[in-house]
């Protein structure tokens, strides 16, 4: 009993400080890494509160971040635009946030309008192969020629994402994206739109 007691106890540390500082870690270095000019149009698919669209607009000062969601509160609590777009404010990027209402397997917006698109911890919630197959193909539909897809989801998910476009690489971001353990832990899916 002490060692469930002592395990449990492990898990919830690591989901805690995935959740509260471990994840935004991660989307700092990995928006470093896409080498953004500042100007760029990048799309956050299931924005939720913001966090992940908030660390790009930070970095385009030019250009602009834009939101997706269905503002489920199931999948996370207070979720709603006005929360995301208050968050944007205490960010100080504003006005370089804005969201939709939009279903990510049928996006309101022209072909090739985003220079970057990402998505953190969001497909998967999408409850059928074929509804998810959809949202990263419209994913790609939206991205210029040269643009690049970011994904972050757990294992199985990014690499069928990545079989089902034919390309991209795969990484293990571990151990600072675990949810309680390397049994949860999510991979980031990488591809770049052929031109």
């Amino acid at each position: 009993m002490a060692t469930a007691g002592k395990v449990l106890l492990a898990h919830t540390g690591v989901y805690l400080h995935t959740t509260l500082r471990g994840k935004l870690r991660v989307w700092e270095r990995e928006l470093d890494r896409v080498g953004l000019r500042g100007d760029e149009q990048l799309l956050d698919l299931g924005c939720g509160r913001g966090a992940m669209l908030i660390e790009a607009a930070k970095r385009l000062p030019t250009g602009r971040a834009v939101g997706v969601d269905l503002w489920s509160t199931t999948d996370q609590s207070g979720n709603r635009p006005q929360v995301t777009l208050a968050n944007a404010a205490a960010a100080g990027v504003a006005d370089r946030v804005e969201v939709h209402t939009a279903d990510m397997t049928a996006l309101p917006f022209s072909d090739a309008s985003f220079d970057v698109v990402t998505s953190a911890l969001a497909i998967h919630n999408i409850p059928t192969s074929g509804g998810r197959y959809r949202a990263v193909d419209e994913a790609m539909r939206v991205l210029r020629p040269g643009g690049q897809l970011i994904i972050a989801d757990f294992w199985p998910m990014a690499r069928k994402y990545a079989a089902h476009i034919g390309r991209g690489t795969l990484r293990g971001l571990a151990p600072e994206y675990w949810y309680g353990g390397p049994w949860f832990g999510i991979t980031l899916l990488h591809a770049v739109k052929e031109h």
